[in-house]
């Protein structure tokens, strides 16, 4: 209901029916105009230039200068190169480890994830660690399946192969020849549903392969292909890099380091200039017939350009004045400003992207990483585990039966991401244990977050024990002889030995 004024009073006074028509008019307009600030068109807002294009327009006009601006940032710039190493190694760390029920095929997989790397450089972990290092780059991680044959000598026929995005024909637009659509490259049905990639053979920034090799592009099932990027709209074909919010504040931060180096540069450049000369005293160096008023150096020459320490003459002078550059402050405030912009815009805390902890405390630092786990375990569960992990064990998984290796071509995993750092270990460690005890965590995702499988750690201990035994050693980390609390476990065997073990934890057996 639009407020009363005065004039509105004194209508209503006078004429009610005209009063009341007034206030209905004048609420309607309130109601019309009536909107977001963030909608106005104002002054203020009038450079403020905004679009309504789809994702896949915005990929297309913008993609590739983003990919490439991000990949300079990361070779040239600390702050965007840690950002980078900083996510990968909190999202895959030692490797988010696979674990099936069938045993045989997790031995099977423990040696194939050695010979997986189709280029022979990396293991399982390392193919999904530099798939998602691409995709934080630049927008979009790919591996392409490469069938083996089995004279290859491999544990199953298959290898794996990591492509950049610029292996997409971005030229493939619209209606292809085969009656599809193509959008950068990617073939889609008339559902909407990728049916093929149109990729190059060789890296088309391998400018010394144009002449020996083809650059036609050819298309490659979608299903020998993983294709990994953080969607963020529908309707999006490819992605973005992981901090393209902030690539114009790291670029703008290096431009003013830079200029704050020549700064500095500048007030350490203490330079002398001898001046107001006196001829008719014979004081000070004359002008020659052919020199003009100006700065010369000891050789007579003009100087053009000063260096630090160095005393030049203006002829004719007797005095001598000093440079005096000015010192600027704020640098050091300025600079902490623009690195929490960055952090923000890459969704990792200030601390680890700078490295400074001289501000860090317990609790911040506590918060600040129980928020960042919360963001690495959507980047974990949300696209790299669905987009990379499941379709490269699929492929291993059919492998294995085609192989004549595995009795089923799809067999269920469980994935299990490594285990978040901790603030303080002990706290959680112990915390950990407790869940392990109560049921609520189970041992064998407790071990798979520590990058080895529970068949290992079983292994190990095995191994570990008969060591012992053979040698005759009691450590009070063994936990058949020792107790933690110190005292001796007797190997009794049966429930006695069962009672033992509980009793020397302090536990009630009664």
């Amino acid at each position: 209901m639009a407020k009363q004024n005065l004039l509105d009073r004194a209508i209503g006074w006078v004429a009610p029916s005209a009063g009341v028509k007034r206030l209905r008019q004048r609420a309607a307009i309130d109601i019309m105009t009536r909107g977001y600030d963030g909608a106005n068109r104002d002054r203020l807002n009038m450079g403020w230039r905004t679009t309504n294009a789809s994702a896949q327009a915005e990929v297309v006009a913008a993609g590739t200068l983003l990919r490439d601006r991000m990949r300079d940032l990361v070779r040239n710039n600390p702050y965007a190169a840690n950002a980078i190493a900083v996510l990968v190694t909190h999202a895959v760390g030692a490797g988010i480890v696979p674990r099936s029920k069938d045993r045989k095929l997790n031995e099977l997989f423990a040696q194939w994830l050695r010979q997986c790397d189709a280029d022979g450089h990396l293991g399982f972990h390392g193919i999904v660690s530099l798939a998602t290092r691409e995709m934080l780059e630049s927008g979009t991680g790919i591996i392409r399946r490469r069938r083996r044959r089995a004279e290859d000598g491999l544990a199953v026929p298959l290898q794996l192969q990591v492509l950049e995005v610029d292996h997409l024909d971005a030229a493939k637009n619209g209606d292809l020849t085969n009656g599809r659509r193509g959008v950068l490259g990617i073939e889609y049905d008339l559902l909407g549903k990728t049916t093929a990639y149109w990729m190059f053979p060789q890296h088309p920034g391998n400018t010394s392969l144009y002449s020996t090799t083809s650059m036609t592009s050819v298309p490659v099932p979608s299903d020998d292909v993983a294709f990994a990027f953080v969607k963020q709209r529908a309707g999006q074909p490819l992605g973005v890099p992981w901090g393209h919010a902030v690539i114009s504040s790291l670029h703008t931060l290096a431009a003013y380091e830079e200029a704050e180096l020549v700064r500095k540069r500048l007030e350490a450049c203490m330079v002398g200039v001898v001046t107001g000369g006196d001829e008719e005293a014979g004081v000070g160096i004359v002008l020659g017939e052919n020199e003009v008023p100006g700065i010369y150096n000891n050789d007579g020459e003009i100087v053009e350009k000063v260096e630090p320490g160095t005393i030049y003459h203006a002829r004719g002078g007797r005095d001598i004045k000093f440079s005096q550059p000015a010192a600027t402050a704020g640098y050091d405030a300025y600079k902490t400003s623009m690195l929490h912009t960055i952090a923000a815009g890459f969704h990792v805390p200030h601390a680890l992207l700078t490295g400074r902890l001289d501000k860090v405390n317990y609790s911040s630092s506590k918060v600040g990483l129980e928020t960042f786990k919360r963001t690495i375990d959507d980047l974990q569960w949300q696209v790299i585990i669905p987009m990379i992990c499941q379709p490269l064990w699929d492929w291993f998984c059919e492998a294995a039966y085609f192989a004549g290796k595995s009795k089923s071509m799809k067999v269920p995993v469980e994935w299990s991401p490594p285990r978040f750092p901790s603030a303080d270990e002990a706290k959680d460690v112990a915390a950990r244990v407790a869940a392990m005890r109560s049921g609520l965590l189970n041992p064998m995702v407790a071990i798979a977050e520590t990058g080895y499988t529970p068949d290992e750690v079983i292994a190990g201990y095995v191994e570990w024990h008969k060591m012992l035994d053979d040698k005759g050693l009691i450590f009070d980390s063994d936990p058949r002889r020792m107790s933690q609390a110190g005292q001796t476990q007797q190997d009794t065997g049966g429930e006695d030995a069962d009672n033992a073990g509980a009793s020397g934890n302090g536990e009630d057996t009664s």
